[in-house]
């Protein structure tokens, strides 16, 4: 497995810390993140402290984050890395949460995609039933299914008979997302939504999402699949 470097600078308008790991891609397990003065989790170090931005960096692919407390596993917040030296303040607003002694720092990066025309892609899905981290690695201009990034559930299954709330997504460096689509347990489309580039690319409008895709109101079905179609730089 392959690794790389992480960093998250977590605060709000009176204070900041630095967070960092040498995580393990394609996985959340062992990826807790450390502060880099007295290498404390975030619950220890700044518990009961309010957090209203959070700054995340990788080395190269892409990458989820997540607060979460280690014992009762609740996520708390959640989102996207930018790759290390394209971060900006104006993206790193989070909805406010207090820190709790039990709360740590978890990462899933996903690195470059070795294949040829092939393209990791990351997407956070919220339904009425919560919110999960979905990943595919499609080859270029072929739709394939998000599939949830800790037991390999499609959408229909992890989510049946739930509303669809929101798609978020980030694609590795580099790449474009050419389009979202919701598919029924028959094949046909129900909703395509288009995408574009993220970063140091022409044509980016964010550092940090190829699609941002909220106030969705799409029901879920048995066999339902959410499918994204790429092209690789």
């Amino acid at each position: 497995m392959s690794t790389q470097g992480v960093t998250i600078t977590v605060g709000n308008s009176g204070m900041s810390k630095i967070f960092e790991d040498t995580s393990t891609d394609g996985q959340w397990s062992g990826n807790v993140l450390h502060d880099t003065i007295a290498a404390q989790s975030i619950g220890i170090l700044i518990p009961n402290a309010t957090l209203t931005m959070a700054q995340a960096e990788y080395e190269g692919g892409c990458m989820a984050w997540r607060l979460q407390n280690a014992q009762t596993l609740a996520v708390k917040s959640r989102g996207f890395g930018t790759k290390a030296g394209q971060n900006c303040r104006s993206e790193s607003n989070i909805s406010p949460v207090s820190v709790n002694p039990n709360d740590i720092l978890t990462v899933f990066p996903f690195p470059l995609n070795a294949g040829a025309n092939t393209s990791n892609v990351l997407a956070w899905v919220t339904t009425t039933k919560g919110v999960e981290l979905m990943t595919a690695s499609p080859a270029d201009s072929t739709a394939t299914a998000l599939v949830t990034a800790v037991n390999g559930q499609s959408v229909g299954d992890a989510f049946f008979n739930s509303t669809l709330q929101s798609i978020r997504i980030q694609i590795e460096d580099g790449a474009q997302l050419d389009k979202v689509e919701v598919i029924d347990e028959m094949g046909g489309v129900v909703m395509t939504i288009q995408g574009g580039y993220r970063g140091g690319t022409a044509g980016s409008r964010s550092n940090v999402y190829n699609l941002v895709a909220d106030g969705l109101g799409v029901r879920i079905g048995k066999g339902w699949t959410i499918k994204v179609t790429t092209v690789a730089a």
